[in-house]
């Protein structure tokens, strides 16, 4: 068959630890990439761009950066709705202040600035683990929402107390603004995706990322071997909340355009993200794509189904929609716990078999 090893020859070390080892995976990577890139901004209209695909991006972003935390270093975390809104009044104010800048040095700036606040949020870790620490995080997350709404100067003393997006452009291209094209968050949000899972799988891939699975799977023995805890966890703290900082710049200049922080980065949206790392596999970058993509995807097919095709009331409509994907959640995770990377696994090793048992 065609997903076989048989016939794909390894003659370099370098090959051989490739991140895809099998030809038809390298070849279906890159098919991905070629129409993500050349076949969508094309097609795409605002429709998809705000409901399916801009929000998927987004969000795959910081789940990535959460399943760093939780998946690979096991550090459980609660804050991610505070840790995005960081990332949001951060780009907000260097987009004021340094206009001449471009975009994407501020979401990178904002997402620095939010891998700082997270490293001192993440201190309480070198003492306290699991509930204790997520309850922590928890804490971390009110407080900057409460930050946010009380100090006037980080919405730039506006009398709504909302922030709102200027508009920036990369070589002539409008990013942000109440001009962008549906094809240019796109593309913007589609290259931050591109970088970070990149950068995320070479992480946690390296000597980092198996000091952050042996603090994860069993912390006194890491420490026993030479693991220093301190770092381990401070840097997967750093890197986690880059990439969620990261997401929350976008989703904030790109996305909403303009936000308050208690209705866009409320504990709801902590609680979304982790929903999306369980479901979509703990210590798998697929996963966290799978899991954005699934809670993502499931609201806009419900609310089509339920309002567009039965002509349901839209406020029954959400009800329901709560309801069936709260249902579908507890049944997954009772089914496969270890989320839709490990159904994928397991699809794969099978097809590699056929038509063999298994």
């Amino acid at each position: 068959m065609f997903y076989r090893e048989a016939g794909d020859f390894k003659t370099t070390y370098s090959e051989d630890s490739q991140t895809f080892p099998i030809k038809f995976d390298r070849i279906r990577y890159y098919a991905v990439l070629a129409v993500a890139f050349g076949i969508i901004p094309f097609f795409i209209n605002d429709y998809w761009a705000n409901a399916v695909f801009v929000p998927f991006l987004i969000y795959a972003i910081a789940a990535i950066g959460l399943n760093i935390l939780v998946g690979y270093c096991g550090q459980l975390s609660l804050g991610t709705g505070g840790f995005m809104a960081v990332g949001a009044y951060a780009v907000y104010k260097l987009m004021t202040a340094f206009p001449e800048v471009s975009i994407f040095i501020h979401v990178i700036l904002a997402g620095g600035i939010t891998a700082g606040v997270g490293v001192l949020f993440g201190l309480p870790s070198l003492r306290i683990k699991g509930f204790y620490l997520a309850v922590a995080t928890l804490a971390a997350q009110f407080f900057l929402v409460w930050l946010f709404n009380k100090v006037p100067w980080f919405y730039n003393y506006s009398a709504s107390g909302q922030i709102s997006a200027p508009e920036r452009d990369i070589l002539g291209i409008v990013i942000t603004g109440p001009d962008t094209t549906a094809a240019a968050k796109y593309l913007f949000c589609a290259v931050m995706l591109l970088l970070v899972a990149w950068l995320a799988r070479n992480l946690t891939r390296g000597t980092i990322g198996r000091k952050w699975m042996a603090i994860r799977d069993m912390d006194i023995a890491a420490e026993i071997i030479g693991v220093n805890p301190l770092r381990a966890k401070l840097s997967a703290f750093a890197v986690s909340s880059f990439f969620i900082g990261i997401a929350g710049a976008l989703f904030f200049a790109v996305y909403l355009g303009a936000a308050e922080v208690g209705e866009s980065f409320g504990i709801q949206k902590s609680f979304l993200i982790l929903f999306m790392v369980i479901i979509g596999g703990l210590g798998s970058i697929f996963g966290s794509l799978a899991g954005a993509a699934f809670l993502v995807l499931l609201p806009v097919f419900l609310k089509n189904v339920l309002v567009g095709g039965l002509g349901w009331p839209t406020d029954l409509a959400a009800h329901i929609e709560l309801m069936i994907i709260g249902a579908l959640i507890i049944i997954f995770l009772i089914a496969e716990p270890h989320g839709i990377a490990q159904l994928w696994r397991l699809a794969k090793e099978k097809l590699r078999l056929w038509p063999f048992p298994h």
